[in-house]
């Protein structure tokens, strides 16, 4: 039987695999999953974030953080817009918050979840017809060989992607973090050639 989005959100709403059987048994999830997602079957955007930092893991809310802010401003949408399932569908390559490094960094996303839930939560959305991927994990996952060796160079490349004759299209995006604002000012091509054409496809494909 085919399954149904309604169906796939509730395994990934259950899911425990990171914490009870995870690839190093040695490093298992330390705290309580609570895998963030928006599944949608109307939405044709889907921003493919990287992993819920601790702010969105405590609301069950993703991008509900200053990145969240800096990422609605890139595409000028207010927040129910942006929390309109009909409009924006939100997978994350990991579902939940991963825990902190010794630096107190967030760590990557966990190598369990993509390979498990990836292509199935895509199935149910054949309706997607542009992939906002924020960040290296998901370029590299969604891109394959057209991401490069580094976030610049393949952000510095989105036209090459956004324009390819591929579907869904896909435009890669650097991460909304306020860390990142150094790498923003050192390209300012990002906010006076890429942003226009990202806030006018988003515009034309959710309303």
């Amino acid at each position: 039987m085919e399954l149904t989005l309604e169906a796939l959100h509730e395994e990934i709403a259950a899911c425990r695999i990171c914490r009870d059987a995870p690839l190093n048994p040695a490093k298992p999830l330390l705290h309580e999953p609570r895998p963030v997602v928006i599944l949608s079957r109307t939405a044709r955007v889907l921003i493919a974030g990287q992993a819920p930092g601790l702010r969105v893991h405590e609301s069950g809310i993703p991008f509900n953080d200053a990145s969240g802010d800096r990422l609605r401003d890139w595409l000028q949408v207010d927040r129910e817009t942006f929390y309109d399932a009909s409009r924006l569908a939100i997978a994350p390559m990991g579902f939940c918050f991963p825990g902190y490094d010794d630096k107190g960094s967030d760590l990557p996303p966990r190598r369990e979840c993509a390979p498990i839930w990836r292509d199935r939560a895509m199935a149910v959305m054949p309706q997607i017809e542009l992939i906002l991927t924020v960040g290296q994990y998901a370029q590299s996952w969604h891109m394959g060989a057209a991401a490069k060796g580094n976030m610049t160079d393949t952000v510095k490349a989105w036209r090459e992607t956004l324009f390819a004759n591929r579907s869904p299209a896909v435009l890669p995006l650097p991460h909304p973090s306020w860390r990142n604002s150094g790498w923003l000012k050192r390209n300012p091509w990002f906010e006076e050639e890429l942003l226009p054409v990202l806030r006018s496809r988003i515009k034309l494909l959710i309303n």
